[in-house]
């Protein structure tokens, strides 16, 4: 058994909590899956057609989150913080069981999730995984939003880049290797909003459950939540956690250099829309270790973010 080969959760991880636009309070339950079921949602609460599967195709709303939605109108929203964590775990495969359409937002950040299917440990499996390799640069833009993906070596690079006029925000840009790099400030960055979009985003439906013990709120000059940031670059380092979550509704890790600029769920999801319209555009390969033996792809991150 290699880190080249598929993975699913050991054991339950289970996790309670308020959710962050519905504001109700919700109760999962990640649970063992075999090789090749890959990351499915159960609705719990409903009695039939009840599975949902986090696919770009899927995707059915990208305003300040990422919902995704079957046939039958069944969905689960906000998915984007806990699929962040699945991806860079190297979960292949589990079946989420949800009691209601949105994850909790917990810390608003993967933190939380991270460390408790850390507790239910990792099991390792003998089929290799799948990765699709990105052949050729696409881009989406939109005004001067931007999103563009193009081939790479062995690597997921992520390069993005916030521009606001608050002080605080500011212009922040990062760039991370995710399978390479120490990602914990990544996996700890919360979501976050300005204090002046509270009124209109409520007003809107959402954010009913948003408190400063789950999002960073920033006022002219000034953060509101007592304990202030937890890295520089929180606003983005979020902002890439997001990001992240995402690309896994492709199906599988990616091999490829993203680059973003005031971007979010809407373009990344477009970008992959527009990535899989044509096959020429990637490749899905299935990994085995004489093939990549060097790889860092799927590699456990424990002690990044432990």
């Amino acid at each position: 058994m290699t880190y080249l080969t598929q993975k699913t959760i050991k054991n339950s991880a289970s996790f309670s909590g308020v959710a962050l636009h519905s504001g109700k309070n919700v109760n999962v339950c990640i649970k063992p899956a075999e090789p090749d079921f890959g990351i499915v949602f159960k609705r719990v609460d409903v009695k039939k057609n009840n599975i949902v599967y986090p696919n770009f195709a899927n995707v059915t709303n990208t305003s300040l989150n990422t919902t995704v939605s079957n046939e039958f109108g069944v969905k689960v929203s906000t998915i984007e913080h806990l699929m962040g964590a699945l991806f860079c775990l190297g979960i292949d495969n589990a079946l989420i069981e949800i009691d209601n359409e949105e994850v909790p937002i917990l810390d608003g950040s993967a933190k939380k999730f991270i460390e408790k299917i850390l507790l239910a440990e990792i099991q390792v499996s003998n089929s290799p995984i799948k990765i699709i390799k990105i052949n050729k640069e696409v881009e989406y833009s939109e005004g001067d939003k931007f999103i563009s993906v193009k081939p790479s070596t062995l690597s997921l690079d992520i390069d993005f880049q916030l521009k606001y006029k608050n002080e605080i925000i500011g212009n922040q840009r990062n760039k991370v290797k995710v399978y390479e790099d120490d990602l914990k400030d990544v996996y700890n960055s919360r979501t976050y909003c300005l204090y002046e979009d509270i009124e209109k985003i409520r007003h809107n439906g959402f954010a009913k459950g948003g408190s400063l013990d789950n999002a960073v709120v920033v006022k002219g000059a000034e953060i509101l939540n007592p304990e202030g940031l937890r890295n520089k670059k929180e606003f983005v380092n979020h902002k890439i956690l997001d990001c992240i979550g995402d690309l896994y509704t492709s199906g599988y890790r990616i091999v490829a250099s993203v680059k973003c600029s005031q971007g979010g769920h809407y373009l990344t999801n477009q970008l992959l829309r527009k990535v899989f319209q044509n096959k020429e555009n990637f490749s899905i390969l299935e990994i085995k270790e004489k093939n990549l033996s060097h790889t860092l792809i799927n590699r456990q991150l424990l002690k990044s973010i432990a």
